[in-house]
């Protein structure tokens, strides 16, 4: 499934990214293990939107590209088309000025409805993945949550949930839910193995960002769930 254009202007786009595809080359480029043959994000955008490929701080690995998402969590992404922009949406995202709205299914009956999770993320010593136990390069992180609903399936509690990042680090909210005893369902890393709805994917997806525009103009912009998560009856 290949990504769709949600928002455009002179200045930035906003992408609905399926689940499934790589924001941008996976790996290291210092240590040269990154996979040019794997279509990602950033391969799209480049043919549809060339002027990118000098945008950004790292524009030959993510160009235009300010933030990113998980391979297997869909929704919006922010792709600025000018440096001046790129720079614009990065100071937002650093002074944590863009409200970031999420919507996942987590195993359990999460209590209370509403919360704050607060818990250091660090690189767990020689793997990829993230803990909120003692390791490297350790950074704060806080994500809101409030339940808009509790169900049960063949016998098993669950809640959909609204996730309110607050800071951005990498696999925040799949960590932070996963330390309080309800992870994502389908995030076969940090939660269950098994998934009772056949889903080939976690259910995370990022469902609006909310900002001010560089002429002040507070802009509101949402992706709808794809097809394969909101097929879900619940």
């Amino acid at each position: 499934m290949l990504p769709k254009i949600i928002y455009e202007d002179k200045n930035f786009l906003a992408v609905n990214k399926p689940a499934g595809l790589l924001v941008h080359p996976a790996g290291n480029p210092k240590f040269k293990i990154l996979n040019p043959k794997q279509f990602t994000l950033a391969d799209w955008l480049v043919k549809k939107y060339p002027e990118i490929k000098t945008v950004g701080d790292e524009p030959k690995i993510r160009p235009g590209i300010v933030h990113r998402l998980d391979k297997d969590t869909s929704g919006v992404i922010l792709i600025a088309r000018n440096q001046d922009y790129f720079n614009y949406l990065k100071k937002l995202f650093q002074e944590r000025k863009i409200k970031k709205t999420y919507l996942a299914l987590v195993w359990g009956k999460l209590e209370p409805k509403t919360g704050i999770i607060k818990k250091p993320i660090s690189l767990k010593t020689g793997t990829i993945k993230r803990t909120v136990w003692k390791g490297g390069l350790t950074k704060e992180a806080i994500t809101e949550y409030k339940v808009k609903k509790y169900f049960k399936k063949d016998g098993q509690d669950f809640s959909f949930v609204e996730v309110f990042p607050k800071t951005g680090r990498t696999h925040q909210i799949r960590i932070h839910l996963a330390s309080i005893g309800h992870p994502i369902v389908g995030d076969a890393l940090y939660g269950h193995k098994e998934n009772p709805f056949g889903l080939a994917r976690q259910f995370l997806h990022a469902e609006s960002v909310e900002f001010n525009t560089d002429d002040g103009k507070r802009i509101k912009i949402e992706a709808e769930l794809p097809k394969e998560l909101k097929d879900l009856k619940f």
